[in-house]
């Protein structure tokens, strides 16, 4: 946690009022209610105010509902890759240039880092550039790459694939690091900088000027209770001012859901399309660890058609730690698929369990990514704001690696607007400041031509050898042309409107786990650490509660019970005994966001629970 005691006295005062209210654990319950539109009575689900808008609910008649508003010259939400990186390049320029500047910057996790989750084989890229000097300011970054591993896999045997230098899996000069770690020392050097650093404050609201330009955010307000009514303890959140706000929530942000549309910042761009990673921690017998060894596979148990793969690398932290996971594209077809039983399942091929068997798995975690790249990147500057990081998209899908393009989007985002928010009169037409610059200065840059080299890689996939064309194309068409030819092919289109009825599909029978290798969801999910107030209406928001039985389990068998890696959704029968009701368990949720992208009826809506609720990673 990062101490409060460097704050202004307006921190002071808004930390006090948004102390969340630690209640006993509540069991999913079920409420009955009347929809204002219909006359039919149904279990209620949702219960958030941004389904119930509460100035039609006589239970918050006289509640104040004032909020108290701080100013800061830049706010910039999310505490990742991105934001820290913004947040420090924006300190650096006014320390050179010995400017005044405020900037804040709130993240939803209980402390920095404790909802970072990826692979992570990093690219120095952008670190070099952000600190030349990190070795020496004791940066984690303890384990280079070694070996290099590539294969296909098939039910029983491995094909390796030679990793050739210049194509885009070639881990040479790169390190494999625990991401949340190497995001708490960013944030402490942005501390050290005098950076505003505001844990456990989710940013829930965008706040708009009256030109329509972005003012700022609200973060979300607490004491309230499963039900949707105010508590006793109700305190409202608190409003952050700025002249620019950048936007880092990281894939699929909910806010930056409300700017595509409310700006259209996706006119001109292909729909995003996502993965699901899982990953755990393991610590092995230390006779077979391989400190910098780096292994990727694809094939089984996906078949050709579904786009994925794995990794297990070999972290050098002071005992035999192994992090390993799996990937599964979002666009598959067969509803019956569970990303969470493949990743237990690729576990059992001989080539990976050697590595596992007499090991102890220590973590568990899950997150979606951003797979759509050059394509289906949307405009990211709009009045008073600006999107950074895996929020608009910057992932290599090919490299598997996405932490050096956010933090370089952070990077040319502060560059690109302190010239502004310094001067004593800058040019805007607008109240909140409009920063074109940024987006002409990414155009610029080598994110960009990273990106567009590799445009044409993942797209490639659908066709139908699926993935062994796609691996033909890449080795054509990117390793001999690097990705200059003259077309760009396209995605597949939403993710969600990929998955075929049930009847025209094949269950899938996982074998059952055998708690040696592979295990089941809900001891997983206890390995992540996941923890939310439970007296809480549920952030997992449905816009209509009558559709998952009567659209999602009745043509496509209820797939969010298996596209969701936390067992947050099961189907359950009414206590009438006639017929079936869907069940949020909004505690276990590890904010991976998969199933707001993944429902065929996009009924989901995921909005941000009280805040430091969510999973508590340390270094996934």
């Amino acid at each position: 946690m990062f101490p409060a005691s460097r704050y202004s006295i307006q921190a002071h005062r808004c930390i006090r009022a948004l102390k969340t209210v630690q209640a006993e654990h509540a069991p999913p319950q079920l409420y009955t209610w009347r929809r204002n539109c219909s006359s039919a009575v149904m279990p209620r689900i949702t219960s958030h105010y941004t389904i119930c808008p509460r100035d039609k609910d006589p239970r918050w008649e006289g509640v104040e509902m004032e909020r108290f508003a701080d100013e800061a010259d830049v706010v910039i939400v999310g505490g990742g890759p991105a934001g820290l990186s913004a947040a420090i390049r924006l300190k650096q320029l006014a320390k050179e240039q010995e400017k005044e500047l405020r900037v804040c910057l709130v993240e939803k996790a209980s402390q920095i880092g404790a909802h970072t989750l990826s692979g992570a084989c990093l690219e120095p890229s952008a670190l070099n550039e952000l600190f030349p000097d990190w070795k020496e300011r004791g940066a984690p970054l303890n384990t280079p790459v070694t070996e290099d591993l590539f294969s296909i896999l098939t039910e029983k045997y491995r094909i390796p694939v030679p990793m050739l230098p210049g194509l885009p899996m070639n881990n040479h000069g790169n390190y494999i690091v625990r991401l949340g770690h190497f995001v708490h020392w960013l944030g402490e050097q942005a501390e050290e900088l005098g950076v505003e650093i505001y844990p456990g404050y989710a940013a829930a609201e965008v706040l708009f000027h009256e030109d329509g330009s972005v003012k700022g955010i609200a973060t979300n307000d607490v004491g309230i209770a499963k039900d949707g009514s105010p508590k006793d303890v109700f305190e409202r959140g608190m409003e952050l001012h700025a002249k620019v706000t950048l936007f880092g929530e990281g894939c699929h942000g909910h806010l930056a859901k409300q700017l595509y549309r409310q700006f259209n910042l996706r006119e001109n761009c292909e729909p995003q399309t996502y993965a699901i990673g899982l990953k755990e921690l393991w610590v092995i017998d230390e006779n077979k660890w391989r400190p910098g060894r780096v292994e990727h596979s694809v094939g089984w148990p996906l078949n050709r058609n579904t786009y994925g793969g794995s990794f297990l690398y070999h972290l050098n932290e002071g005992e035999p730690l192994v992090a390993l996971g799996f990937v599964v594209g979002l666009d598959y077809t067969n509803p019956y698929l569970s990303p969470f039983r493949e990743f237990q399942r690729w576990k059992h091929h001989p080539f990976v369990a050697k590595t596992l068997e007499g090991g102890n798995r220590i973590a568990y975690g899950a997150r979606a990514l951003n797979e759509g790249g050059y394509q289906c990147l949307p405009k990211v500057t709009f009045p008073g704001g600006m999107l950074i990081g895996c929020s608009p998209g910057f992932m290599n899908v090919p490299k598997i690696k996405g932490t050096h393009t956010a933090m370089k989007s952070g990077m040319l985002a502060a560059e690109a607007i302190f010239p502004k928010v310094t001067a004593e009169d800058p040019s805007s037409e607008t109240a909140g400041l409009h920063v074109p610059e940024y987006e002409d200065n990414l155009k610029k840059s080598w994110i960009w031509k990273e990106l567009y080299a590799v445009r044409n890689i993942r797209p490639s996939f659908h066709n139908y050898f699926g993935l062994y064309g796609g691996m033909v194309y890449t080795g054509v068409f990117y390793w001999i042309l690097r990705g200059k030819e003259p077309w760009t092919l396209k995605h597949a289109g939403l993710d969600s409107a990929q998955l075929k009825p049930a009847k025209e599909c094949t269950p899938i029978e996982y074998p059952k786990p055998d708690g040696k290798l592979s295990f089941d969801l809900l001891s997983s999910v206890a390995l992540s650490g996941t923890n939310h107030e439970g007296d809480q209406p549920p952030h997992l928001t449905l816009k209509d509660d009558s559709i998952p039985v009567a659209n999602n389990l009745a043509i496509y068998d209820g797939p969010e019970q298996r596209f969701c890696p936390a067992g947050v959704y099961e189907y359950v029968p009414l206590e009438t005994g006639e017929g079936m009701r869907l069940q949020i368990n909004a505690q276990n949720c590890v904010h991976c966001k998969t199933c707001d992208i993944k429902d065929p009826s996009q009924n989901i809506n995921w909005v941000v629970p009280e805040g430091s609720g969510g999973p508590a990673y340390n270094g996934m």
